[in-house]
């Protein structure tokens, strides 16, 4: 995290200021989808900012809707959390372990003539409150004692209503420019089983009045968000000024996560996983921490790239490749190296009588975890697109090249089909398995291969973007910019060696790529593509 920004700026001077002895910071999501890699910025800046302050760093699920909230949702925000290395104070909290306060919080509100027990329609009142060009109306419930309100708003409490019958407002000025501050909902109706509470409850408060309560429950003393929720900052303060509560909790709002070619968007990822577009929030190819995961992202990938973020107000769209560097950069050091051969042509070496070992580093940037062993033998599988010439296939004859970790060759004829090149005749240089020169000429070309008769027959999923369009977000609907081709399945071989392959293994193809394994079963692997180079 950047040790100069705004947010460490205020809360600086805070503490010299108030005399602050603890800084106190919450997450709070919804579990209405799985968190993305978006969340993890919010996140660390909480989680950061707490523990640079040795103050505490509460993870809080708004369970105040219990419409769709579901115990998969839940389950997936905290072990995602704490798969990113994250540690939060305690036990996850949850939203309606404050229920009974936040009940009594609203009784203050209505005794201060600051609530009221509100009988129009949803419809209707929508009319009352206007939009940006009309000013709101008063409801005609608006005025009611305190009595009134308060024996109505016990009636909702126990049942008395319908849903959308009756809800419960706060009174601040329907006359108002800022349209969020028109008497906004503070508590609804919903015959709905909570997962937690059950039926205890049939009115639940809305989110904007309940989590600045729960934040001054638990003590936070910077609520810090994204950028979308600064228009309801006012709304926040208005609720704890109202409560005379001291000591209050404070927001401040930072720029939200924007990257290339993803759709940071919990609603839009919805839609693509209700079109069938994915097969689901963990998709390899959803920006999800679920889908990170599972596509082979690791948890300091993602950590590292979200710290080397800046923290302003300022929206931005950050590279993808900024991201993809940092996985990159994670697996060049975790990886086993290992040859593949995805677009396969047969090199046969013509002069080379029998077969051996030849010995080969499982990471070269890390020789203590040790060697390899790979047969090597006159009939290799080699890249059709290192022997590729558009002018004239012929030129290839005479070509010099080295095999990786092995002998320089000599082309000395091919075989075409249908003007696609199908065999490749060699020889090789006996005493050249580790230079580079041939006669004082250097090998420019080095390539790689997979024994013919010592492989795994293999297949690679491969991942583009799912969108088309570097910036989609500048067109409103998403389902125009799908890259229909954004999962691309090859057929290959892969080297066999004494080395035995784990689905808890990073692999990084020689020129290709990095990978792990999806299956492995027999004489098959299937390798799933986390990154290109």
């Amino acid at each position: 995290m950047d040790t100069k920004n705004f947010i460490l700026n205020i809360i600086e001077k805070d503490i010299i200021k108030n005399n602050l002895t603890k800084i106190n910071t919450r997450f709070a999501p919804d579990p209405n989808g799985y968190l993305h890699i978006g969340h993890v910025k919010s996140i660390l800046i909480n989680y950061l900012i707490a523990k640079k302050y040795n103050g505490n760093f509460n993870i809080r699920i708004d369970d105040t809707n219990p419409i769709n909230r579901n115990d998969i949702y839940i389950n997936e925000i905290i072990n995602n959390i704490k798969w990113l290395g994250i540690k939060y104070n305690g036990i996850e909290k949850y939203t309606s372990n404050y229920f009974n306060e936040i009940f009594k919080f609203a009784i203050i509100l209505i005794k201060k003539k600051l609530a009221y027990v509100d009988e129009l329609p949803i419809s209707i009142y929508k009319k009352y409150k206007g939009n940006y060009n009309n000013l709101g109306i008063d409801s005609p419930y608006r005025n009611r004692s305190v009595k009134e309100n308060i024996d109505y708003f016990l009636k909702m409490k126990n049942g008395f209503y319908k849903e959308n019958h009756a809800c419960l407002r706060a009174k601040i000025n329907m006359k108002s420019s800022n349209i969020i501050i028109r008497d906004p909902i503070l508590y609804r109706i919903k015959y709905k089983k909570h997962f937690k509470t059950k039926y205890n409850w049939c009115i639940y408060p809305t989110y904007d009045f309940s989590h600045c309560i729960c934040d001054f429950l638990e003590e936070i003393t910077y609520s810090l968000c994204t950028l979308e929720f600064q228009n309801n900052k006012i709304l926040y303060n208005w609720i704890l000024d109202s409560l005379d509560i001291k000591n209050k909790p404070k927001q401040y709002e930072f720029s939200r996560l924007n990257i290339e070619y993803l759709t940071l968007s919990k609603r839009k990822l919805n839609i693509l996983v209700e079109k069938n577009i994915v097969t689901g929030w963990d998709d390899p190819r959803m920006p999800t921490i679920s889908g990170l995961k599972n596509r082979g992202y690791t948890s300091k990938s993602i950590i590292d790239f979200c710290n080397s973020l800046g923290i302003t107000k300022k929206n931005s769209l950050v590279k993808i490749k900024n991201l993809e560097f940092f996985i990159k950069n994670d697996l060049n050091f975790k990886s086993i190296r290992i040859m593949s051969v995805i677009n396969p042509i047969k090199l046969y070496i013509i002069n080379l009588k029998k077969n051996f070992f030849i010995k080969t580093p499982l990471n070269p940037n890390n020789l203590k975890n040790g060697y390899k062993l790979i047969n090597f033998c006159n009939e290799l599988y080699v890249e059709k697109n290192d022997f590729i010439n558009k002018e004239n296939f012929n030129n290839l004859i005479g070509k010099i090249f080295k095999l990786r970790y092995s002998y320089i060759l000599k082309i000395i004829d091919i075989e075409i089909k249908k003007d696609i090149i199908n065999k490749i005749y060699c020889i090789y240089y006996k005493n050249t398995i580790n230079n580079l020169y041939l006669k004082n000429n250097k090998v420019n070309k080095i390539i790689h291969w997979v024994s013919c008769k010592y492989n795994f027959i293999s297949y690679y999923i491969f991942y583009d973007y799912i969108f088309k369009n570097i910036n989609y977000l500048k067109n409103k609907n998403i389902l125009d910019y799908i890259n229909n081709n954004s999962i691309i399945i090859k057929k290959g071989f892969t080297e066999k060696s004494n080395y035995i392959y784990s689905k808890n293994i990073y692999y990084q193809f020689e020129r290709i790529g990095y990978f792990n394994i999806k299956n492995i079963n027999n004489n098959k692997i299937i390798f799933n593509n986390i990154i290109n180079f």
